[in-house]
């Protein structure tokens, strides 16, 4: 038996080791390529032009972000004008991480890696993130810098007619072309060409006719009328065409309306411009006392106007709607004011006054703000709650005061005219006296022992109406004049009660005055005069009588009005001065 091994059997063993140590060979040599290329991006690879080849993934994104960095403007031609605008602005930024990795860095077994590694060196296109808002800010702000407006058309409404207003073109940069040109400039380095391309507005002419064709020529056809229960408001085009628009929505024009000035506009049709029921009164006219009648408030949702309005307008017939109310009666009905018996004048008194200006102020303003009070049965009337505080903000003035038994000045001079005269008014009408406070000392314009002062928070004129009537005062001033004195007139008007006559009785108790110097700055001068004490008696008799049937007395005590010398004040003397003999 022969047991060598034949030459086929060595030959094939000869084969298969050969075939291992190519093998070997081979995969020793793949796995120091491996081993090279690493993470590294392929040799001679670029990104936007920067070299990022060869170098660790974590190197390259580096390397790329700084080289990006350094571009933080692009130069722009807009049409051949020049600008340029910072990278940050356009919103455009390289992903530095996802275009290294897209440019082949990275570990791989990947023969097809390892090759592209050894072998690769392109350019790479890199991977570009946009901020579409940036751009878009970026693209307006070119637009608006170097290209024309557009103009919306636009329908208005002005002294009751509708008008039109025409669209126009403008110019504007193209958005998809500022896109490309300012991404390809930021990644080569180039400048952007932008054009100026025609741009239409957003509302256009036939969006302006569509508009007049569905409100604009209706709205304005004819009037409107709103029914609150039974109450009508008749609208004319001229009132409420300021109350309408038309906005652009959608590129359409759409019914609008202001809806605080509709409400104002409709309020103001009533009586009382927030839909109030206004009270009945009596006021003068024609010199006669008239029943003013009470009017019945109409209270309303404003929105339930506004949301019937605009499809009010819209029609051309039938421009009549139903609105949502609550009809509101006034407190003081015109029964109860004619019940007060305002018919007539019970009386009236008129002071004069030599000329000055802040009189007239003063005594106007007073005047304006007591004309027309009404004073039912036990009500009592007080002129400082009526009046005010004289103030500058309540339009008074400043003038001459009595302080002190001595003249002053200070705002509201001149209104204790106004007490003297409205207490006389009130003496004749035969009212109660329930608080008055003659002048310190006497002015002999106003009846001796019968007139009134008044000083905000200290002292006023009250008195009440103590009589089953309403009670109107009516006061009026006839200003003076550098050539004439005025005058100022208080009259009442009521049922007449009582004919009121008086009595002055004789001066006594008389005092004399002293003298006053003064060396302030706001020392007045005056001529003294002496006081006394006096008495006044009022009868009251029935209206018609002729019988008397209740008398009343007022005592007054005047002090005397003490005369002024006004002096300059004394120099103050210096420490080392000496006072001098007298010569």
């Amino acid at each position: 038996m022969n047991t060598k091994p034949s030459r086929e059997s060595n030959g094939g063993r000869v084969v298969i080791l050969t075939i291992l140590g190519l093998l070997v060979l081979f995969g020793g040599g793949y796995v120091a390529a491996y081993a090279g290329a690493g993470a590294k991006v392929p040799r001679g690879a670029s990104v936007a032009g920067i070299d990022i080849g060869g170098k660790s993934h974590g190197d390259a994104v580096s390397t790329l972000e700084e080289g990006m960095a350094d571009r933080a403007e692009i130069d722009v031609t807009v049409d051949g004008k020049k600008t340029s605008v910072p990278v940050a602005d356009t919103g455009i930024e390289v992903d530095a991480e996802a275009s290294v990795t897209e440019a082949g860095g990275g570990r791989s077994w990947s023969p097809t890696r390892l090759w592209h590694y050894y072998t690769g060196g392109e350019d790479i296109d890199p991977v570009v993130n946009t901020d579409e808002a940036a751009l878009t800010a970026t693209v307006d702000k070119l637009t608006k810098e170097f290209g024309t407006p557009t103009k919306d058309g636009a329908v208005t409404f002005k002294g009751g007619r509708v008008h039109r207003v025409a669209s126009a073109k403008g110019t504007a940069i193209d958005p998809d072309q500022a896109r490309e040109e300012l991404t390809n400039a930021l990644l080569t380095g180039d400048a952007a060409e932008l054009d100026l391309v025609e741009a239409d507005p957003d509302i256009n002419d036939d969006d302006v006719q569509n508009a007049l064709n569905d409100f604009g020529n209706a709205a304005v056809s004819g009037p409107v009328t709103l029914v609150f229960d039974k109450a009508k408001v008749r609208l004319s085009p001229a009132q409420f065409a300021p109350v309408l628009s038309m906005k652009a929505e959608n590129g359409r024009l759409v019914p609008d309306l202001d809806e605080k000035r509709l409400t104002k506009l409709v309020r103001s049709q009533f009586s009382d411009p927030k839909g109030a029921p206004v009270d009945a009164t009596v006021k003068l006219v024609n010199g006669k006392p008239k029943v003013i009648p009470a009017k019945p408030g109409v209270d309303y949702e404003p929105s339930d106007i506004s949301s019937a309005f605009l499809d009010l307008v819209a029609k051309e017939s039938g421009r009549e709607v139903k609105v949502k109310a609550t009809v509101k009666q006034p407190d003081f009905t015109t029964a109860d004011a004619k019940k007060l018996g305002i018919k007539t004048q019970i009386s009236t008194f008129t002071t004069h006054f030599p000329y000055a200006e802040y009189r007239n102020v003063n005594l106007g303003r007073a005047a304006e703000l007591i004309s027309g009070t009404i004073l039912k049965p036990g009500e009592t009337f007080s002129l400082n709650d009526t009046v005010g505080e004289r103030t500058a903000e309540n339009g008074f003035t400043k003038g001459f005061i009595i302080s002190n038994g001595i003249f002053k000045e200070d705002f509201g001079g001149g209104v204790s005219q106004m007490a003297t005269t409205l207490f006389n008014a009130m003496f004749f009408a035969g009212l109660e006296d329930v608080e008055h406070k003659p002048h310190s000392f006497y002015i002999d314009r106003y009846p001796v022992g019968r007139e009134a002062t008044v000083v905000w928070g200290s002292l006023d004129l009250k008195f009440k109406n103590d009589t089953d009537h309403g009670v109107l005062i009516n006061a009026h001033l006839a200003p003076s004049s550098p050539s004439g004195q005025g005058s100022l007139t208080v009259s009442m008007y009521s049922t007449k009660v009582w004919d009121i006559t008086t009595k002055t009785g004789e001066r006594y108790n008389f005092t004399s005055p002293q003298t006053r110097t003064m060396t302030t700055a706001d020392c007045y001068p005056n001529s003294g005069y002496g006081g006394f004490d006096i008495n006044v008696w009022r009868y009251f008799a029935k209206a018609g009588s002729g019988n008397v049937e209740r008398t009343e007395k007022f005592h007054t005590t005047y002090t005397p009005s003490d005369s002024v010398v006004c002096k300059e004040p004394e120099a103050p003397k210096k420490p080392d001065e000496k006072p001098s003999d007298d010569n």
